[in-house]
């Protein structure tokens, strides 16, 4: 029994050493456009690979995925984040919790990973062939056979009795079309994960500054998050944006990728207590320069920004303000409102939303509905999550689950045809 595996990613992996695991006998090929392997792997986490996210309460984990959730609440139950954890630790790689939940490997090298991954592979006798693109596919039936004939480059055909796709999301839809070409209907991708351009913002000189806790919305829309925010030098970034623009991935598309941004840079406390902190100051310490000393946790040049952009001069102490001035200064540490005009892909994080609609497939198997014996694994799907290590545990699990079936599968034909 020969099963075709295209994408050399984590999916494509977990599905391959999965489909080996449970079906030795199978010839297993992975096949990879790029030259090397688990490329995104490579990369994610600024090279430290952010394999899952504690594991939690399935009810609160799954929140972290926009689009797919009925999907993977069915699935992880069979493939979780502590499975992934119990996986990795059992092939001998440790992995360790940040503060915020995420997980990496105790080395702080996606090395390790992929290290892991390519030997317990060659150890499974599954092949691995790299700069091996697939143009196109069709299914055989008769002659004793009922498989695929994938065409690959320069040529070649090779022959697959069970194919899986897992070539992670297209930035476009042309990318789909060969697989649109068997009846499966396309999502239309999108990016999502992504950071906020404000090239109007007077804040972009102080790219590096970061708060740990801001309330950021969109305005006119339901969409808001709250957690840590970077500016950059194009303008907002870090956890509370990235998911931001996750969950309003499609609605902001639609707006072209131009909105108004609110920001309340102290989340903890309400307008009125803001104000009434700031108005105790000109009591407290009347003659203190209220540009030289910052407040409320705000970053030193943070406060300081805010503070000249109230129209409050630098030397002005505390007990001059005019009760004005400081409206205008709890208006921005509040109610900051800034014009985003575009976006920039969080490169390390690529992620898009779209692919393979989920009613094309068995939610089950994840076998296509239909073209019996194709399977399809990770973002090709349209499914997708947050920052966090949520995408790259779609990835496990879906490849983990469409390995199994497709083992399991080839295990009855196998007897079948005896």
């Amino acid at each position: 029994m020969r099963i075709a595996i295209v994408g050399g990613g984590a999916s494509g992996f977990m599905a391959a050493i999965t489909a080996a695991e449970q079906n030795p006998d199978a010839k297993i090929v992975i096949l990879e456009k790029n030259k090397t392997v688990l490329n995104k792997v490579r990369v994610s986490g600024g090279g430290r690979c952010n394999v899952t996210h504690n594991p939690s309460d399935l009810r609160f984990f799954i929140k972290n995925y926009p689009r797919g959730e009925k999907l993977l609440r069915k699935l992880l139950h069979h493939f979780d984040a502590k499975a992934t954890v119990n996986w990795f630790e059992n092939k001998g790689v440790k992995l360790k919790t940040e503060p915020d939940g995420r997980m990496f490997p105790v080395t702080d090298s996606s090395q390790t990973i992929i290290e892991c991954m390519v030997r317990t592979a060659r150890n499974l006798n599954i092949e691995i062939r790299t700069s091996t693109s697939v143009r196109s596919f069709s299914k055989i039936t008769g002659d004793n056979q009922n498989g695929f004939s994938i065409q690959l480059d320069e040529d070649e055909k090779i022959y697959a009795d069970k194919l899986l796709i897992a070539t992670g999301g297209y930035p476009k839809a042309s990318g789909f079309d060969w697989l649109e070409a068997h009846d499966h209907t396309i999502i239309n991708p999108l990016p999502s994960l992504f950071t906020f351009n404000t090239p109007d913002n007077y804040l972009l000189p102080l790219a590096g500054v970061s708060v740990q806790d801001a309330f950021v919305k969109i305005s006119g829309t339901k969409h808001e998050w709250q957690g840590p925010l970077l500016i950059t030098h194009w303008g907002f970034s870090g956890p509370a944006v990235l998911k931001l623009s996750a969950w309003g991935a499609r609605d902001l598309a639609e707006k072209d990728y131009n909105f108004v941004c609110k920001i309340n840079w102290l989340p903890q406390m309400n307008e009125q207590q803001v104000r009434e902190f700031l108005l105790g100051e000109k009591t407290k310490t009347p003659k203190q320069q209220i540009a030289s000393h910052a407040r409320l946790g705000i970053p030193a040049r943070l406060w300081k920004a805010f503070v000249s952009k109230s129209e409050i001069p630098d030397e002005l102490r505390w007990s001059d303000a005019t009760n004005k001035a400081l409206n205008r200064l709890t208006e921005l540490l509040t109610n900051s409102q800034f014009d985003v005009k575009g976006k920039t892909t969080f490169k390390e994080e690529f992620v898009t939303c779209g692919g393979i609609s989920l009613t094309d497939i068995d939610h089950e198997t994840l076998e296509s509905k239909s073209v019996p014996g194709l399977y399809f694994a990770g973002e090709v799907l349209d499914i997708d999550g947050i920052t966090g290590g949520f995408n790259f545990q779609n990835a496990w699990t879906t490849g983990y689950i469409a390995g199994k079936n497709m083992a399991a599968y080839s295990t009855l034909s196998a007897i079948a045809s005896k």
